[in-house]
C-alpha cells in the first residue's frame, strides 16, 4: 500500500520529553500521530531510518503502528520551542489507543503466553537484523496492547547501528537486545525448553520468508525518499543492500542464537 502523505489540522498538542522531542498532532484523516521531523542533517538520517525500519518491520508481518508523511502547518508550530525545516515532511506514527507502555514497572502486565513469546523472540531477531541498537532491557520500545494481547513495535530511528550510513553493519553485542530484558525472562519463566525450541524452528523458517517480502521494499523506499531530507538515495540504496547480504544474513542468525542460549542458561 502506499504511504499516505496528510496535513496537520490544528495545533500541535503536545511535544514529548524524549530525545527528538517528538509532536503530537491531529492530521487531515481525523488520527492522531506522533511525529518526528527534521531538525538537523543528522536527524535526516534518523528520518530515514524510521522509514526503512517501519517499512521492514511491516514486512516481517511485526505489529507495529501505521505510519505516513505528515506536513505539519507553519501556524500549527506556534509555542513550540524547537529548531526544525518546516518544509520537510514528518514521519508519522498513528496513535494506538488500549495500549501501555513496556518499561521495568509494567512489564509484568504482559501475559506469558506462548503467542506473547514468540512475537518477543522475533522482534528480537529483527533488531539483530536491522541493526536496531535502541532496544534493550532498560528501553523496551515497545507496548502492550491490552485489548488485542499483542505486543506493538515501535521507534526505529536508531537502526543502522544508531543511523549509521558512514561504515558497513555490525552486529549488537548480547546486552543491546530485548533478550536481556526482564520481560524476556517473564515470558520464559517456568517454561520447557521443548516449547523455546519448537518456537526458534519455526522462527528460523519464517526468517527467510521475512527476508524475501523485505528485499521488496528496497525501491518502495528509494521511490518516496522525501527530496527534502537531502538524504542521497545511493546513500540509501547501498545501505539496505547491505541487510540482504548473505554473510549477514547468516551471522545474524548465528548472533540471535548464541544470544538465545546465553539468556536461557541464565534460567
Amino acid at each position: 500500500m502506499p504511504i499516505p502523505v496528510i496535513e496537520s489540522v490544528k495545533a500541535i498538542e503536545q511535544q514529548f520529553n524524549t530525545g527528538e522531542e517528538p509532536v503530537l498532532v491531529t492530521c487531515s484523516d481525523m488520527n492522531t500521530y506522533i511525529c518526528k521531523y527534521m531538525r538537523s542533517s543528522a536527524a535526516a538520517y534518523k528520518l530515514v531510518c524510521e522509514l526503512i525500519g517501519t517499512q521492514m518491520a511491516h514486512a516481517w508481518q511485526l505489529v507495529s503502528p501505521d505510519f505516513a508523511f505528515v506536513h505539519i502547518k507553519q501556524k500549527h508550530w506556534i509555542g513550540q520551542q524547537v529548531s526544525h525545516n518546516i518544509s520537510a515532511p514528518a514521519i508519522g506514527c498513528k496513535r494506538i489507543d488500549g495500549v501501555v507502555d513496556i518499561t521495568p514497572s509494567t512489564f509484568l502486565q504482559v501475559s506469558r503466553s506462548e503467542t506473547m513469546l514468540r512475537q518477543l523472540m522475533k522482534i528480537a531477531l529483527f533488531d539483530f537484523w536491522i541493526a536496531n541498537e535502541d532496544r534493550n532491557a532498560n528501553n523496551a520500545n515497545l507496548l502492550y496492547d491490552v485489548v488485542q494481547e499483542r505486543i506493538v513495535s515501535i521507534d526505529y530511528g536508531c537502526i543502522l547501528n544508531t543511523a549509521t550510513f558512514d561504515f558497513p553493519l555490525s552486529q549488537l553485542t548480547t546486552t543491546d537486545t530485548i533478550l536481556c530484558s526482564d520481560l524476556f525472562h517473564h515470558l520464559i519463566q517456568g517454561r520447557k525448553i521443548s516449547i523455546i525450541d519448537d518456537i526458534t524452528t519455526g522462527l528460523k523458517a519464517d526468517y527467510k520468508t521475512c527476508l524475501k517480502r523485505s528485499i521488496q521494499q528496497k525501491d518502495v523506499i528509494l521511490n518516496v525518499l522525501p527530496k527534502e531530507w537531502n538524504v542521497s538515495k545511493d546513500v540509501v540504496e547501498e545501505k539496505i543492500k547491505q541487510l540482504f547480504d548473505s554473510h549477514w544474513q547468516s551471522e545474524t542468525w548465528s548472533n540471535f542464537e548464541d544470544c538465545l542460549n546465553e539468556n536461557l542458561s541464565h534460567e
